[in-house]
């Protein structure tokens, strides 16, 4: 399933007329995930987590507060790294119905706790609203293969955001389009923070991506273990 699912989505989106736009709320759903990867971030190092914002054109930001140095670095990398490791997280976890009703249901929580908590666009908040009942629905009461299909699919969309705009993401140092458009990238924070190259920086944030989710490429892939659809 794990194949058909990225076959389905590489088509959507290249091949068929819109396919970008119908592909467009899950390119919201990885801002939210990168975004929420700074914020938790910042709270794992021991700063605070004020509020999250999406735009229209996909960009976003986390406002938190942590102290400089390596803290800053890492709150920055923290966002970078978000949709590799939820996306090979779901392909290594989620190996049958049971599991991705979990899956869902989680995320249907993580969801709805940050619209209240830390979602403070419209944008964001139809979207990661939206998101989370659709989630919480197919959770419940959908099938086996809708579960399936949805977590696959969430998966698939973390990947190729990491492959696609995360890697050219990583190597700017400033962000050339959008609402962010003249701030600083993540990866120049994180360089200034460490003292050291931003190059070395980047290489390094995608290296880690990548291996992430050939991690979880490599384990969705295997066989899976004897499930009972439920």
């Amino acid at each position: 399933m794990l194949i058909v699912a990225a076959a389905a989505v590489l088509l959507v989106k290249e091949w068929l007329p819109f396919g970008r736009y119908l592909l467009y709320p899950f390119t919201l759903l990885t801002t939210w995930v990168h975004e929420m990867g700074h914020g938790l971030t910042a709270i794992a190092v021991g700063g605070s987590f004020e509020r999250l914002v999406v735009f229209a054109d996909a960009g976003g930001y986390a406002q938190s507060r942590f102290a400089p140095g390596w803290p800053q670095a890492l709150v920055s990398v923290g966002g970078l790294l978000a949709p590799p490791l939820v996306g090979a997280l779901l392909l290594a976890i989620v190996r049958g119905p049971r599991r991705a009703r979990v899956a869902l249901l989680g995320l249907a929580i993580a969801l709805a706790g940050s619209a209240v908590i830390w979602v403070r666009s419209p944008v964001g908040l139809v979207t990661v609203g939206g998101f989370a009942v659709l989630f919480a629905l197919a959770g419940v009461k959908g099938g086996p293969s809708l579960r399936m299909w949805l977590v696959q699919i969430v998966a698939v969309v973390c990947a190729l955001d990491t492959l696609t705009r995360m890697v050219e993401y990583a190597f700017m140092k400033t962000i050339t389009s959008g609402a962010m458009s003249g701030a600083r990238s993540d990866v120049a924070n994180a360089a200034e923070a460490l003292g050291v190259p931003h190059l070395l920086v980047a290489l390094g944030v995608v290296a880690a991506a990548l291996a992430l989710l050939a991690l979880g490429v490599w384990a969705g892939l295997r066989q899976p273990a004897a499930e009972r659809p439920r």
